[in-house]
């Protein structure tokens, strides 16, 4: 079975180096499908997004319009999912056989999907594909790697980072050194604390989709490799994060709002954009939601502190790819979208205006890549030979479930006080450990 022991070469590996060294195809026409009109009308395809809102909706909406104009016998209807629901929305049309032609799939909602027979094998396409040899290779290799029957369910188009977002403008009025240890962190969320003047120094993500970020910053801690053992141990309630999350979680009120408790993404972003408080950790995703509310002067994307180990860890898998659904009645043209949305001029366009990193080698080459600090702190972090990237056990179809249900509650419990550091973990642990026996079980070693 599958474990979640992990090296960086069968993962995301060293990205800027990857990438570039991936070969463009020979043939220009290689892998372009054609694709037929019926009864001489436009075919019409569904692409659900995942993450829609303001900032991202007017991407997709433009880039459906370039691929529109470029294939006029395909219509492409966008559904716009917001980020929380998203994943209940299609455990929902999967359960009711009702699933979008293709959409914008998480890597860890993949084996889950895979398993329930919900998302159509891209093998064949993709090896067809003028794609095929630009798409970063160890990303491709992860998401075959993490579903049972070891085939290719999603083309990432786009890979992220966990960092911490700082008002750099504030702690250079106020003299404070900006964080690179753990020490130094819990120092300046104290020091940029200042409540007569609603200000403070962090911003915990107490509601939902918080236990994404608690498990990043975690490991991230701790320096460990593993998320299970080889005996289906978890390693979460291990002693090294009963401290941290003792100390962690005891900044809430004294140097946080006191709504963290149940803010969600949006909250805790403009808590930040708004000048409420000094740092946030989140990913080098939110960069365009910054850019529009601040001058780029103003904020600065760092690293997560190192481990006391000395080296950066990160979560390998962080990715989003084009899926295609098994219930779709034209493939071909699902699949001609879902090429046109991970070419260079696609992602490039996406992934500038979000602030993450594409996967296409092409667009590694392009000036924006090279301008862009909060990118080049992402590859400070990936091209460090010393970075160790933990793999979360994506391929438990609980796993999410987990996440989502578990861990988000136990966050509260214990911002709340009513329950330890040591209570939550233990409960988190047995979750996880359970769901790899019954795995296991059906699965085998």
């Amino acid at each position: 079975m599958f474990k979640s022991k992990f090296r960086k070469s069968i993962a995301v590996g060293t990205i800027a180096t990857a990438l570039l060294l991936a070969a463009c195809g020979d043939d220009e026409s290689a892998g372009k499908k054609e694709v037929s009109a019926e009864n001489g009308k436009p075919v019409k395809i569904t692409f659900w997004d995942e993450n829609a809102g303001p900032q991202r909706t007017p991407i997709w909406e433009e880039l459906i319009s370039r691929f529109e104009e470029e294939n006029p016998m395909i219509d492409v209807e966008y559904v716009g999912l917001p980020k929380d629901s998203a994943k209940s929305k299609m455990d929902a049309a999967i359960a009711a056989d009702d699933t979008p032609d293709l959409a914008s799939v998480q890597t860890s909602w993949l084996p889950e999907f895979s398993i329930r027979e919900a998302l159509l094998p891209l093998d064949d396409y993709f090896a067809e594909s003028e794609l095929n040899g630009l798409i970063n290779e160890g990303a491709l290799n992860f998401n075959k790697e993490i579903v049972a029957d070891k085939k290719l369910y999603g083309i990432p188009y786009t890979q992220n980072l966990d960092i911490l977002w700082v008002r750099k403008d504030w702690f250079e009025e106020k003299g404070v050194k900006i964080p690179e240890t753990w020490d130094e962190f819990y120092a300046a969320a104290e020091a940029m604390t200042d409540k007569a003047n609603n200000r403070y120094g962090y911003t915990i993500r107490g509601g939902a989709g918080g236990s994404f970020q608690i498990q990043r910053m975690m490991y991230a801690y701790n320096g460990f490799e593993d998320y299970l053992t080889e005996d289906g141990k978890a390693t979460i309630n291990d002693q090294k994060n009963v401290e941290f999350i003792e100390k962690y979680l005891s900044l809430y009120e004294d140097y946080t709002p006191k709504s963290d408790i149940t803010n969600g993404y949006k909250e805790m972003i403009a808590g930040f954009d708004t000048g409420v408080v000094a740092m946030v950790q989140h990913n080098i995703g939110s960069f365009g939601e910054h850019k529009e509310a601040l001058e780029e002067s103003q904020f600065q994307a760092i690293p997560l502190p190192k481990s006391e180990n000395g080296n950066y860890v990160a979560e390998g898998g962080n990715t989003i790819g084009i899926s295609i659904f098994n219930g779709t009645d034209n493939p071909d043209e699902a699949w001609k979208f879902a090429e046109f949305l991970n070419s260079a001029a696609s992602q490039s366009f996406w992934n500038e205006q979000v602030g993450q990193i594409p996967t296409n080698s092409d667009v590694l080459k392009e000036d924006w890549i090279k301008n862009s600090p909060h990118i080049q702190t992402a590859f400070e972090v990936y091209d460090d030979p010393n970075t160790v990237l933990y793999k979360p056990p994506f391929y438990l179809p609980e796993y999410r479930s987990i996440l989502d249900g578990t861990v988000d509650a136990g966050i509260q419990s214990v911002m709340s006080g009513k329950a330890s550091a040591q209570e939550f973990l233990d409960e988190w642990a047995g979750a996880m450990e359970a769901a790899e026996a019954k795995y296991s079980e059906h699965f085998g070693k």
